[in-house]
């Protein structure tokens, strides 16, 4: 891996360029990412492709995105003596991976990546919007975007987010990281999160599980009574109560099993 390839490079700050230099946290994404050649792995923000140098030493084949063709020429030489590598020059919001991956052949399908803090959430998001047969996502994030992700019931970092991206996955922190790691550097520390998919849950209708949790959070201070006003409220209450609550708890309080139990028992009628 050639760092100095970035020494005249000029960091576009649009993008949220904040590179990872330290090699051994590379490395160590890599072995704590279990990666190995059946592996297909989505890389989303190459930057100057230091962690895909490591991570086409390790898998089957990588598939990166990077929105930033200036990059180009910097990628191409990190990466000149990599086969197992395909770069698609596009925002990856805008791309349809699951076309992209057809013609790959492959066991597992990982996500691991740098992502520009800015984009996090959207970039998750479509990742499971998409419908892709990922077994696991090691992204490297915010530190303090990393903690609401697997938020607990009644913290303040609780919220939607976090019921949707813990009914699909098991999450832990692997490490964080600190921001003198990055160059440039940016303002707060990282932290690597690690989204291994799970089946632990499973609503009747999904739609309408995720529609009645958005809803719910809608305005976090305010109490389901006020946020679900356009559904039928003694049902909810009637419901509700079978667990214990009423229309005066709020949406922080309530679990994953909760929400389940609710639209699933406001759609049997």
């Amino acid at each position: 891996m050639n760092q100095e390839l970035i020494k005249d490079y000029n960091f576009k700050k649009k993008f949220g360029q904040n590179f990872l230099k330290d090699e051994n946290i590379l490395r160590n994404i890599i072995t704590k990412s279990e990666v190995d050649k059946d592996t297909l792995v989505i890389e989303i923000g190459i930057g100057a492709a230091y962690l895909t140098y490591y991570l086409s030493e390790t898998s089957k084949n990588v598939l990166g995105y990077e929105i930033d063709e200036t990059l180009k020429d910097i990628i191409d030489e990190q990466l000149k003596d990599k086969d197992n590598v395909e770069i698609i020059y596009n925002d990856f919001l805008k791309t349809n991976p699951i076309d992209d991956i057809k013609k790959y052949d492959f066991k597992k399908l990982y996500v691991i990546a740098n992502l520009p803090y800015y984009i996090t959430t959207p970039i998750i998001t479509k990742l499971i919007e998409d419908k892709l047969p990922i077994e696991k996502i090691v992204v490297m994030v915010q530190k303090e975007v990393g903690d609401r992700f697997n938020a607990k019931p009644n913290s303040k970092e609780y919220n939607s987010l976090t019921i949707f991206l813990n009914y699909y996955f098991e999450i832990r922190k692997l490490m964080d990281v600190s921001r003198n790691s990055f160059v440039p550097k940016p303002n707060v520390d990282s932290a690597i999160i690690e989204f291994k998919r799970v089946n632990k849950y499973k609503a009747n209708n999904e739609e309408l599980f995720f529609k009645i949790v958005r809803d719910s959070f809608k305005f976090k201070r305010k109490n389901l009574r006020n946020n679900l006003k356009g559904y039928d409220l003694d049902k909810i209450n009637i419901i509700l109560n079978k667990i214990g609550k009423d229309l005066t708890v709020r949406a922080e309080a309530l679990t994953i099993d909760d929400f389940i139990f609710i639209s699933n028992n406001y759609e049997e009628d």
